[in-house]
């Protein structure tokens, strides 16, 4: 028998309810000087199809997913951001995988519970019925508010052991990529013209996704996880409208937490403002961009690691990234950035080589105690699991203070 779950419309949130068979507990709380992992994962659960998702998971029988939860147990973060996770409404994709995978033992390794989920809806595959890349028409899935073939196609989900005041949730999804001050719109080269026309302008949206402030519960602390995973900053051409993009939906985040720069930003409830001074946070997500090789747009990403607000001092590594650049000397080889911190693998074929693109950023009131990436080197346990995405589960470990 397997935990219930309990749906609370609008926002996808679940309570899962223990039952003595599973044998585990849940912490009650955070003590002073406890040890909190926060992590986040892009686990390519994506599908072609809406529905797809729910049929491939139902049985417990799906590969892909049984390998994906043995890492999320053998890592077992308390916090965890599922990037490339597709979203229905109904949150049936995910209760699936928390009851049929996660809190059931994979390969040997004991479940693991979240009693929390956070899902809502994201921009990929919602039309715009504008004309976004230029093609003539208005309704490819280029031409959605984020790129997608349906409605929800890589979504995200937050899984948590620790409680979430739902009413104190933000969203971002709507916020207009017009309404940042000094934003990185395209132009075209020839012209210097805008990209996008007035109509476009109108209604396009910055995310991609969506930006979720999450705040969660530990002990006496409220610690904002802030998830996202902007575009990846290639598939366009001289205006590199994607690339563009992807630096102002990092930008985004950068501004919420610097006090007075994000008092532009408002949430999909018209409420306006950053997070307030003194709040602890982590950005979580797949930025898709890398500090020193790949394609974003320059400084991108030092937008976060360089922000005062952050504490990236600690970068997770591995050195199963280190031997995977080694095999692939003809991609990474040009590369100037430490191959340790790598987290994801673009290798194969044309890919850019492996880049450091999955983030796991503390606030500096946090107390950063050990980092890491999921990416044992050949040979080793569990390095059988790495194909399962390109991208590979990265941790920070957090000591709250009192």
């Amino acid at each position: 028998m397997m935990p219930s779950c309990r749906f609370l419309p609008p926002i996808v949130l679940w309570s899962m309810s223990l039952v003595s068979s599973i044998g585990l507990t849940l912490p009650a709380g955070a003590d002073a000087g406890e040890v909190v992992r926060f992590a986040t994962w892009n686990v390519s659960m994506y599908r072609a199809k809406s529905g797809e998702l729910v049929e491939d998971l139902r049985g417990g029988g799906n590969r892909d997913a049984r390998q994906i939860a043995e890492v999320i147990q053998r890592v077992r973060p308390d916090v965890l951001l599922l990037n490339e996770f597709d979203y229905d409404a109904d949150g049936i994709a995910a209760r699936i995988f928390c009851t049929g995978y996660l809190q059931v033992g994979q390969n040997g390794h004991p479940p693991i519970v979240y009693p929390y989920l956070y899902s809502a809806p994201v921009n990929t595959g919602v039309p715009t019925g504008v004309d976004l890349d230029r093609d003539g028409k208005n309704d490819g899935p280029a031409d959605a508010f984020g790129f997608g073939r349906h409605p929800g196609q890589y979504g995200m989900l937050l899984l948590s052991k620790y409680p979430i005041p739902t009413g104190q949730v933000r969203t971002f999804r709507t916020f207009l990529w017009k309404d940042m001050p000094d934003a990185m719109l395209p132009v075209m080269k020839d012209s210097g013209a805008s990209w996008y026309s007035p109509e476009a302008l109108e209604v396009f949206r910055l995310s991609s996704k969506s930006h979720w402030d999450i705040p969660v519960r530990i002990g006496n602390r409220t610690v904002h996880v802030l998830a996202a995973h902007p575009t990846p900053p290639i598939f366009d051409g001289d205006e590199d409208r994607n690339g563009r993009r992807n630096h102002d939906e990092i930008r985004l985040w950068s501004d919420y937490v610097s006090p007075g720069r994000g008092d532009y930003i408002y949430d999909d409830t018209g409420r306006r403002g950053g997070l307030p001074a003194g709040a602890d946070f982590v950005i979580v997500g797949d930025c898709n961009a890398d500090p020193h090789d790949g394609d974003s747009t320059s400084g991108a990403i030092r937008q976060l690691l360089e922000n005062p607000q952050i504490d990236a001092s600690i970068i997770p590594a591995s050195e199963g990234a280190v031997e995977s650049a080694r095999r692939h000397r003809e991609r990474n080889g040009h590369h100037i950035g430490d191959p340790r911190h790598d987290t994801a693998m673009f290798s194969r074929g044309r890919g850019p080589g492996n880049l450091r693109v999955d983030y796991v950023l503390p606030g500096r009131a946090l107390n950063v105690h050990d980092a890491g990436v999921f990416w044992p080197t050949a040979g080793h346990d569990g390095a059988e699991l790495i194909e399962v995405s390109d991208h590979r589960l990265v941790w920070v470990d957090v000591k709250l203070a009192p």
